[in-house]
């Protein structure tokens, strides 16, 4: 089964860096692809004898016209026996006005100003958006790191169909997370940084773990994400969804948050998935 991702998004929120990094995937890379010739481009790859399997289509700059013609041509690239997902790139307005202040360049629809530009962009894309399999907000990530965050989500060629799981535990303290689909705010439970002994500590290690699970509170938080998870995860496979994204945020990041992130990974895994744990603010 051949695979495709449309690679779209705000100017200036990074499908340029996107597009080199499918290349070092080795994915087969179509940068500025006209709306008109997806459906070309699909009868060559599904053509027998094609040895072409993994497609990413970078979805070029244009005004209306082009995203509308956009909308059919994906609806005909989903009806077809690929597997096709849609990557969403994103970012702030401040951020973008920022970046394109640094780089001197000229927003692709030049109207009448730069924050009017991202405004009438933005408002063009929301249905696309809204449509896409996977979306990635920019605005807090480098260069770096939304490579390591586009290889955790595509470096496998296999076509797992499975749902893709990130926890990732965060500060309230530094700001919630951008890409998320699910929040938990664990903030309830007693905090371990007003224990002198486990202040300097982190949730990873078994001092604060043990502290932190040992809480009655703790027991029933526990049993009830188990429940609803439960029930979520087979509804959201049936609804065809192919990413979750799961915050857990404490004070500080550091250790509430760290030790149920994992907890509820052990719970997930249990459940036969296998979710991407990380944790953002545990250095802080």
């Amino acid at each position: 089964m051949s695979e495709f991702v449309v690679i779209a998004g705000m100017s200036g929120a990074g499908r340029s860096n996107a597009a080199a990094v499918f290349e070092d995937l080795n994915w087969f890379v179509i940068d500025n692809m006209p709306p008109a010739l997806i459906s070309k481009v699909t009868d060559l790859v599904e053509r027998p004898g094609s040895e072409t399997e993994r497609v990413a289509l970078v979805i070029g700059r244009g005004g209306s016209d082009y995203i509308e013609e956009l909308g059919p041509e994906l609806d005909m690239l989903r009806s077809s026996t690929a597997r096709v997902r849609v990557l969403f790139l994103d970012a702030a307005d401040e951020v973008l006005i920022q970046r394109y202040e640094g780089t001197r360049r000229r927003h692709p629809l030049g109207g009448s100003g730069l924050a009017d530009d991202i405004k009438r962009e933005r408002e063009m894309l929301s249905t696309l958006k809204d449509q896409a399999d996977v979306v990635i907000d920019t605005s807090d990530l480098n260069v770096h790191q939304l490579r390591d965050k586009l290889v955790a989500l595509f470096e496998s060629s296999e076509m797992d169909p499975s749902l893709r799981i990130s926890v990732v535990s965060f500060g309230y303290k530094y700001g919630i997370p951008r890409d998320v689909d699910l929040l938990f705010d664990v903030r309830f439970l007693p905090n371990p940084h007003w224990v002198p002994e486990l202040r300097t500590h982190t949730g990873l290690q078994k001092a604060v773990k043990k502290y932190v699970l040992d809480q009655h509170d703790t027991e029933i938080f526990m049993n009830k994400l188990e429940d609803l998870f439960s029930f979520l995860l087979p509804a959201f496979k049936r609804e065809g969804k192919s990413y979750l994204n799961v915050a857990i945020g404490c004070t500080g990041g550091k250790h509430r948050s760290v030790v149920i992130s994992e907890e509820l990974a052990k719970k997930l895994r249990a459940m036969g998935f296998d979710p991407r744990v990380s944790h953002r603010d545990i250095s802080r």
